[in-house]
């Protein structure tokens, strides 16, 4: 996945604007580049979890379709632990085949930004350019 290092600047904001609860949100991407940030509201509001209101992920996607862009990133962060995809996230993404994640953890002295494909339960790094 390739994506402009402005563009990270802003989910990597987000991420410590949000703490320490987890912040989350997408990325449209066309031709396996990161072209926009959209970050959402953590209806959760939880430092555990994150949850995308369901009207505004529609909204999104309907939005990205019409810049030709296509949704297929989420991002989020994880405040307490390692941007590792949690159990959670690994059971979150069966409803989202073929999207990828980025999880920035906050955890440390200095943020850490990972990105993953998860697919039937396996886990594997995306590497980001």
């Amino acid at each position: 996945m390739r994506i402009a290092p402005e563009l990270l600047d802003q989910v990597v904001a987000h991420a410590l604007r949000d703490a320490p609860d987890e912040c989350c949100g997408l990325l449209g991407v066309r031709d396996g580049e990161a072209v926009s940030v959209h970050p959402t509201e953590n209806m959760a509001a939880s430092p555990y979890r994150f949850e995308i209101d369901g009207r505004v992920m529609l909204r999104l996607l309907d939005e990205l379709e019409g810049r030709d862009a296509a949704p297929g990133l989420i991002y989020h962060s994880h405040t307490r632990s390692e941007p590792y995809p949690s159990q959670t996230d690994i059971n979150f993404a069966k409803n989202w085949p073929g999207w990828q994640w980025l999880i920035v953890g906050t955890a440390g002295p200095e943020p850490l930004v990972r990105c993953y494909e998860i697919e039937g339960g396996e886990v594997r790094e995306v590497t980001l350019a």
